[in-house]
């Protein structure tokens, strides 16, 4: 079994408005996101991938076009844009195009935070 790996990076602004009004994330503010996204399989005995990585840059673009430059909250599914609900939108988004998805993962760089979304095959 083999694992694969392609990365995009996007900026979106949210705000969480079920925090603490004295938590500075309630009111909206904007992040530069990392998504990585993991498929795993057995690579294809003709052309030695386990996935056409341009499939994935094709899909991930799709997601950027989304995502990128827009206000979370607005995103149809996203209304409490956390980094685990974005993971699981993403994976909603994923799952049905690439059997082989493992994991999604979503960072904040600049604060150091980070979900990891596994699937359970």
């Amino acid at each position: 079994m083999m694992r694969i790996a392609k990365s995009v990076t996007f900026d979106a602004a949210h705000y969480l408005s079920l925090a603490s009004d004295e938590r500075p994330y309630s009111r909206m503010h904007g992040h530069s996101f990392r998504l990585t996204v993991e498929l795993e399989g057995e690579p294809d005995p003709v052309t030695g991938w386990v996935e056409d990585f341009g499939d994935i840059n094709d899909a991930l673009s799709d997601i950027h076009e989304q995502l990128d430059h827009r206000l979370l909250n607005e995103i149809e599914g996203l209304s409490v844009p956390t980094l685990e609900n974005i993971c699981m939108w993403v994976a909603d988004k994923l799952k049905a195009r690439f059997a082989g998805l493992a994991r999604v993962v979503v960072e904040r760089p600049s604060n150091g935070e980070a979900c990891t979304y596994t699937i359970r095959h």
